[in-house]
C-alpha cells in the first residue's frame, strides 16, 4: 500500500477534502478518492473523515491508496488503432462513438476493455479497477491521440507532466459562426452547471482554472475550422469554451443548438496532437492522428 502524506496551507480553507485532492493529486479521480473516504482509507489528522469534510490550514492528510487490483471488466479482442507502443506505454488514436473507460451505461465495448485484452492486463492501477492505464480521457464523440500507461511508474511520470501543463495536446475542430480574429485565447475556470449538473459550465465559484487558445485555419463564412491548443484539460473545455464566446462546435447539440443540419454524431472535434517527454528515455515525442474521415467530409462539404 502506497501513503501520500501533505500539510494543507491557507488556500484550502473552508473546502471539501475530495475536491481538494483531487485538485492537488489530478491523477486520481474525485470517485475514487470519495470511495478511498468512504473505506476510511484517508485521514485527516490521524483520523478517517468523510467526503464533506471541510479543510482548514494545517490539516495533516494521509492518503493510502491500496495495492492495484484486478480489474473486474472483462478484456475485449475490439481492433485498436495504435499510434505507437513501446514496454511502457502506447499511444492510441481512439474513433468516435467509443467511450474511454467503463461506467454506468457503458460496462462493454470500451477503450479500456480493448487495450485488457491488447495488453494482456499489464496496465496501471492508479485510477482504480474501471480506469486501468488512463491518464487523460477525451469525450466519447470526440476522435483521437489517447495516451495509455502500462505501470504505476509511467503513470505517475505523465500524470505529474499533465498537471505542470507541459504535455502538448492540439486539437482540430469546426465551430459555427465566422470567427472575428485570427486568434484568441478563452480564460474561463470550468465546473459543473449551476443548474444542469450533467452539463459543465464557465463556473467562478467552483469551477478550476481552464485555458484554451485557438487559432483560425481556414473559414466558410457560416462557419470557421480552427485549432485549439490546451493548457488546461478540464471536462468538456474546449466545447464550453467555444460555445462561451458564441461559437460553439458544428454537431454539439448539448452546448450549441439543437439543430444538427450536418446530421453529425456529436461535436466536430478531434485530438490531432499529443506530445510528451517519454518517463524513461527522457527524450519528447510527439504523435499526430490523422483527421478521421466523417470529419474530411465535412469539410470537403464545407469547402463546396
Amino acid at each position: 500500500m502506497e501513503i501520500l502524506k501533505l500539510t494543507a496551507d491557507d488556500s484550502c480553507q473552508g473546502i471539501r477534502i475530495d475536491r481538494y485532492l483531487a485538485e492537488k493529486y489530478e491523477e486520481l479521480s474525485r470517485s475514487y478518492l470519495q470511495k478511498l473516504l468512504k473505506d476510511g482509507l484517508i485521514l485527516v489528522n490521524e483520523k478517517p473523515v468523510k467526503a464533506n469534510y471541510k479543510m482548514a490550514e494545517g490539516d495533516s492528510v494521509q492518503v493510502q491508496l491500496p495495492d492495484s487490483e484486478e480489474p473486474d471488466i472483462l478484456p475485449e479482442d475490439i481492433p485498436l488503432d495504435i499510434l505507437y507502443e513501446d514496454p511502457y506505454l502506447l499511444v492510441v488514436n481512439k474513433p468516435k462513438g467509443m467511450v474511454v473507460h467503463p461506467s454506468a451505461g457503458h460496462t462493454k465495448g470500451t477503450l479500456v476493455n480493448a487495450v485488457l485484452f491488447h495488453c494482456r492486463g499489464n496496465l496501471s492501477g492508479i485510477n482504480g479497477v474501471l480506469r486501468p492505464g488512463i491518464v487523460h480521457r477525451i469525450d466519447k464523440d470526440t476522435t483521437g491521440a489517447l495516451l495509455v500507461c502500462k505501470d504505476d511508474a509511467t503513470h505517475k511520470a505523465l500524470a505529474e507532466q499533465l498537471k505542470e501543463h507541459t504535455i502538448k495536446r492540439r486539437y482540430r475542430a469546426i465551430v459555427a459562426g465566422n470567427l472575428k480574429e485570427e486568434e484568441g485565447t478563452v480564460n474561463g475556470p470550468i465546473g459543473r452547471h449551476p443548474i444542469d449538473r450533467k452539463k459543465m459550465a464557465i463556473n467562478y465559484k467552483t469551477g478550476k482554472d481552464a485555458v484554451t487558445h485557438y487559432r483560425v485555419l481556414e473559414r466558410f463564412g457560416h462557419s470557421t475550422y480552427v485549432e485549439c491548443r490546451l493548457e488546461t484539460g478540464r471536462t468538456h473545455q474546449i466545447r464550453v469554451h467555444m460555445s462561451s464566446i458564441g461559437h460553439p462546435l458544428l454537431g454539439d447539440t448539448v452546448y450549441g443548438s439543437s439543430k444538427n443540419p450536418y446530421h453529425l454524431q456529436g461535436q466536430a472535434l478531434h485530438a490531432m496532437i499529443l506530445g510528451f517527454v517519454h518517463p524513461c528515455t527522457k527524450k519528447y515525442m510527439e504523435f499526430e492522428a490523422p483527421l478521421p474521415e466523417y470529419f474530411l467530409k465535412l469539410l470537403d462539404k464545407l469547402r463546396n
